[in-house]
């Protein structure tokens, strides 16, 4: 992010902080109860949004070397993404073309070569076949026209995309709407990939979406967690297409009108989000990196699965170690991590950083979206309200809505 915006993204939040505003979308909307239940707009968000529409797998950093793989099973088909030995990003369907079955049940590793559990039919790391066994007894076949069915996939911007059509196009300026050269800037090559967290839960895909939407409900739900890092009740924020940035005050933010606005960092006052249409989260904290990304259930409205992936930078986790063996907490800083409880306690792991993010939004935020969900079902609640603090809720539901063809929300009168 260029600095002439890192500052004025601060000097707003401090001029909010001061004032005791936020962000307004100058309306209220209201949001039917039945975009969470309804099968058949289910249906129809599964088909464009995750069937046919580009895909955000991770950051380079999944695949940190030549021969590395991940394999991803969330829109529609089995996929397996490969650095080849070349070093290329590629992608194919996870499955042999003997008879179909996967070529490997792992999630990630390093290999050059899948062997398909079935009848051992080999594949280098570039999809191509390579071995048959007991090739002249099963037939001759054309090897380099029977490698795995390879699929569209872009790497840019330390992002790796993958289209889930064999004939599906990936344009990452497009993708990114606008966020490009900021997301660029941010140098996401350099983050490397240190674990994930699943989170299965009874909640419509967009609820799980709208707890990332708006810091209304941080003193309330997240007073002992959340609260203690963000002021709650401000937000910067800047739509961009179908996507947007919102950033959030640090309770520590005022510090920095000690230090000369040429040294301002913005993760030192506040967190930045990317909303990455339709169900992307880029979440960039000091040194890492939370890549939140949100899948429905393709035959059930009421169920979502999330995958939360966390990377560090090599100054971070060298950082955190050394303040580990050394047992001093003040290398980290106590509003970069926080802990459940009414103190503000620094964690010397990497490893506790990620359990207490992926515990506040499973523990906190999806229990929320469960019981809201349980009411949407009911079908005695019609409607919901978005209020004027809510921008991004309101945005994008609206770009959901827009690209089904459907009107806009109602505004409340």
């Amino acid at each position: 992010m260029q600095h002439d915006l890192q500052v004025r993204i601060i000097k707003a939040l401090m001029q909010q902080s001061k004032e005791g505003n936020t962000h307004d979308a100058g309306r209220q909307c209201l949001q039917p109860a039945a975009s969470y239940v309804d099968p058949v707009l289910a249906a129809q968000e599964w088909s464009q949004f995750f069937e046919n529409q580009p895909q955000l797998i991770g950051l380079s950093g999944d695949l940190p070397e030549p021969n590395s793989f991940l394999t991803i099973n969330d829109f529609g088909l089995p996929v397996l993404a490969t650095r080849d030995h070349n070093g290329r990003l590629r992608a194919f369907v996870n499955a042999c073309r003997h008879r179909g079955a996967l070529v490997t049940n792992d999630r990630r590793g390093t290999r050059k070569h899948f062997s398909c559990p079935y009848h051992a039919w080999r594949y280098a790391s570039d999809g191509a076949l390579a071995a048959i066994p007991k090739e002249e007894q099963f037939g001759s076949i054309d090897k380099s026209g029977h490698g795995l069915v390879e699929l569209p996939a872009v790497e840019k911007y330390g992002l790796l995309w993958v289209h889930p059509q064999v004939d599906g196009a990936i344009d990452p300026e497009q993708l990114l709407g606008g966020f490009a050269e900021e997301i660029a800037s941010n140098e996401l090559q350099r983050y490397l990939y240190h674990g994930e967290k699943t989170i299965d839960k009874r909640l419509n895909w967009k609820l799980a979406n709208d707890t990332f939407g708006e810091n209304y409900h941080f003193k309330v739900l997240h007073s002992r967690t959340l609260s203690q890092l963000y002021q709650g009740d401000n937000l910067h924020y800047e739509i961009r297409g179908q996507n947007h940035r919102l950033a959030l005050a640090r309770q520590s933010i005022d510090a920095l009108s000690n230090v000369p606005e040429t040294e301002w960092i913005i993760s030192d006052g506040a967190l930045v989000l990317y909303y990455l249409f339709p169900n992307i989260q880029l979440i960039l904290g000091p040194g890492r990196i939370s890549l939140v990304k949100i899948y429905p259930d393709g035959c059930n409205p009421g169920r979502s699965i999330s995958r939360i992936h966390t990377y560090f930078t090599q100054e971070m986790l060298d950082q955190l170690d050394a303040a580990r063996l050394a047992h001093e907490a003040e290398l980290v800083t106590a509003d970069n991590v926080y802990q459940s409880g009414s103190q503000h306690k620094p964690m010397l792991s990497a490893e506790a950083i990620m359990e207490v993010f992926n515990s506040t939004v499973e523990n906190e935020d999806y229990v929320m979206g469960e019981s809201q969900q349980q009411s949407a079902e009911s079908g005695r609640l019609k409607t919901l309200i978005f209020g004027r603090n809510e921008a991004p809720l309101q945005h994008y539901h609206n770009t959901f809505r827009a690209a089904l063809g459907l009107p806009p929300l109602e505004t409340l009168d």
